[in-house]
């Protein structure tokens, strides 16, 4: 099959069949991440009763795939870069497919974890390659912003999605919900073959020399990182595994500080840590999914095990954020242009706190639609504002280049900060005897998500304000 050449980038609000084509292929791709991911979480406990896995480790089921997504992104981002981010989509799709395909079939728990580790490694390379496609191909301004608030409706929505179908498929049985993406996998990678272009200066750059030790001591040092965040809620923070564990950590990363500073061509160009607005959208990232995260682990205890909701009722309960984002997100570029990206992350925490607030001492017997909807679509309202925003600040003014880098970085910030507030939160709410937690233990988590969004808002301030002052320093001159 021929491949459509590369063209110069798509400017404009009218789009041609090629440009919608390409859109729709790489929505595609990242609506089949969420999907994934939110399928398998409902199929869980279904998964533990058939291959008799423990609830400390059915966890491994949802953290092998967070490792190897968290701990490879920065790779899977600057491959995208070195080797050609159409061939890195294909071959990643190629394997998503194929592990989805091994975990819906296996008997063994070890084997099953295995698979979500490879799927997660694979979605390490797709998604950083699918963002930094569109922000290549369509010019940063209007278009661009148009096109990555698409990008991030489809992703809520490919989530909110896989939250009822996962619900749904587990009725029937839960290998079903690893076999459903393997056809939809494969039918993303026949069409990004036809609909996606290969731009002709990335057969230049496949001829750069690799950066080995620098792949080598990130990977390590981010595996390392999320695998020790996991587990530190079950061996203790204060631990000799935890701080030996840490202590790897920073000794990896020293390593890798050392290599890109003396190689020739460096996997992560560390100058690109000089700009304040990228630094600034991916602490505020780490704060807005590390915040929302946590928020769903204590709501979904809260509705299922303090309640006795079923999963699909919280599944239900959730999905009129996912519906909100998937309507909102495509509309808020002129929202974002007019008052700036840190102006629209601000708004976003903002909306977040609040719905934190609302849901602080909610009570054993709430009320779903004065209690507990509130915040739902408070949280709606925050991703739609604030998912393309962060998006688009974090790849403004980058390099072509370096646009895979820019996505591996805030892909990164988003799973790291989702796991880190995550188990901070866990050990916050849960006890050593495993019970279910009381109310006031809930609240402590409820605690812990508003101190991390007050810090990313305190962040999303800072380059809200800076945008201001050069707007009004143009406005004077």
């Amino acid at each position: 099959m021929t491949t459509t050449t590369a063209s110069p980038h798509i400017s404009g609000d009218r789009w041609d069949a090629r440009a919608w084509w390409l859109l729709i292929v790489l929505c595609g791709v990242v609506l089949l991440d969420g999907l994934d991911i939110s399928m398998v979480g409902v199929a869980l406990p279904s998964i533990g009763r058939d291959l008799d896995i423990s609830t400390s480790s059915l966890q491994w089921v949802v953290s092998g795939y967070v490792l190897g997504y968290g701990g490879l992104l920065l790779l899977g981002g600057r491959a995208a870069d070195l080797l050609g981010r159409r061939r890195v989509l294909l071959i990643g799709l190629v394997a998503f497919a194929a592990a989805s395909l091994v975990g819906g079939l296996v008997d063994d728990g070890t084997l099953l974890v295995a698979s979500r580790f490879l799927k997660g490694a694979s979605a390490a390379f797709t998604a950083p390659a699918a963002l930094s496609i569109i922000t290549t191909t369509f010019a940063e301004g209007h278009a661009r912003n148009k096109a990555l608030g698409i990008f991030t409706a489809c992703g809520a929505s490919g989530y909110s999605l896989g939250l009822v179908l996962g619900g749904l498929l587990t009725e029937v049985g839960w290998r079903w919900a690893f076999i459903v993406p393997v056809p939809i996998a494969l039918a993303l990678f026949a069409a990004a073959r036809r609909f996606v272009p290969t731009p002709p200066e990335q057969a230049q750059q496949a001829k750069v020399g690799y950066d080995i030790g620098g792949a080598v001591t990130v990977t390590g040092s981010m595996l390392l990182l999320v695998a020790t965040i996991v587990e530190a809620p079950k061996v203790g923070w204060d631990s000799p595994r935890t701080l030996l564990s840490f202590i790897g950590v920073a000794l990896l990363l020293s390593a890798f500080v050392t290599i890109e500073n003396r190689v020739k061509h460096p996997l992560v160009r560390l100058g690109i840590l000089r700009s304040s607005s990228l630094v600034r959208a991916n602490l505020a990232a780490m704060a807005v999914v590390g915040s929302y995260f946590g928020f769903q682990f204590i709501v979904t205890i809260y509705l299922q095990s303090v309640l006795g909701w079923s999963p699909l009722d919280t599944a239900l309960a959730l999905l009129p954020a996912g519906v909100f984002v998937a309507f909102g997100a495509p509309r808020m570029a002129p929202l974002i242009e007019r008052f700036g990206t840190g102006t629209a992350i601000a708004a976003s925490l903002v909306a977040f706190l609040a719905g934190y607030v609302l849901f602080f001492g909610v009570g054993a017997a709430p009320s779903y639609w004065f209690a507990i909807l509130p915040t739902v679509l408070l949280a709606g309202v925050g991703f739609a504002i604030g998912f393309p925003a962060l998006n688009i600040q974090a790849t403004s003014g980058v390099a072509d280049s370096e646009q895979g880098l820019a996505s591996g970085l805030v892909n990164t910030s988003f799973q790291v900060g989702g796991a880190i507030v995550t188990a901070v939160v866990s050990a916050a709410i849960t006890s050593g005897d495993g019970a279910v937690p009381e109310l006031s233990a809930l609240d402590n988590g409820v605690v812990v998500i508003i101190v991390a969004a007050s810090l990313g808002l305190v962040t999303a301030l800072a380059g809200s304000v800076a945008w201001w002052r050069a707007r009004l320093a143009l406005a004077t001159d």
